[in-house]
């Protein structure tokens, strides 16, 4: 591994590597990449996988089965746009979110709280290489959903958001 930092999530491990890891210590670097503990156990469990594609291609059928108690899990990790991210992911959502400038965070934070009295959870998008104006343009269009649409466009930005982060622990950060 790339990182021995405990607070941070694996990086650059290979995929030899994670098919050769403990059932448990494959289960917690996913978790870092995906907080749904039925995501984490089934991708683990899967292994060995033989390309980035099975790995990323087992990743969606997973994600695509799960229950909606298991996206609220899912859903725990991740901040809200604009936020100050903590654990168990931190830094990755930090990059994730750094197109987010400090003059646009009042804005997001007033957003989000309209999006989660009207959706009941966490604004989710997949923000790698989005401005915050953008971001929040994102949001305000996705207030027009009704719940269900809502709910398969935040699976697919989980989805996106689940590979980058798979990428991440097999490759390491982008350079």
């Amino acid at each position: 591994m790339t990182t021995t930092n405990k607070s941070a999530p694996p990086q650059g491990i290979g995929l030899q590597r994670f098919n050769r890891l403990p059932a448990d210590d494959a289960v917690s670097a996913l978790l870092a990449c995906c907080s749904s503990p039925d995501w984490a156990t089934a991708i683990a469990t899967g292994r060995p996988y033989g390309s980035h594609a099975q790995l990323y291609d087992r990743a969606r059928q997973v994600l695509a089965g799960l229950s909606e108690s298991e996206i609220d899990a899912a859903l725990y990790s991740h901040p809200r746009i604009g936020d100050r991210p903590t654990e168990p992911a931190a830094a990755w959502s930090r990059s994730e979110q750094a197109g987010v400038a400090a003059d646009i965070r009042h804005a997001l934070a007033e957003a989000n709280r309209g999006y989660e009295e009207r959706f009941g959870h966490v604004y989710l998008v997949c923000a790698t290489g989005r401005s915050g104006p953008e971001l929040l343009a994102i949001l305000n269009e996705r207030m027009s959903n009704d719940p269900a649409t809502e709910r398969g466009v935040l699976r697919a930005e989980l989805g996106k958001i689940n590979t980058l982060r798979l990428t991440k622990l097999l490759e390491g950060p982008a350079t």
